[in-house]
């Protein structure tokens, strides 16, 4: 179970700060998508990262 919540904390993290930097721009990639300069979508980023990091946690447990 531990290494299971640490592989999808870890893949939600890296999810979350590419959702960030498609959000506010940073990364536009791919260009075509709809989440490019959607400020909205950072905060959605933010959220996944966080969670991500609260499984990362809870696997050290």
């Amino acid at each position: 179970m531990r290494r299971f919540l640490l592989v999808a904390g870890l893949f939600a993290l890296a999810v979350g700060l590419l959702w960030i930097g498609q959000g506010t721009g940073t990364v536009p990639w791919p260009r075509s998508s709809f989440m490019v300069n959607q400020l909205h979508w950072a905060g959605y980023g933010a959220a996944m990262a966080g969670f991500g990091l609260v499984l990362i946690w809870q696997s050290n447990q």
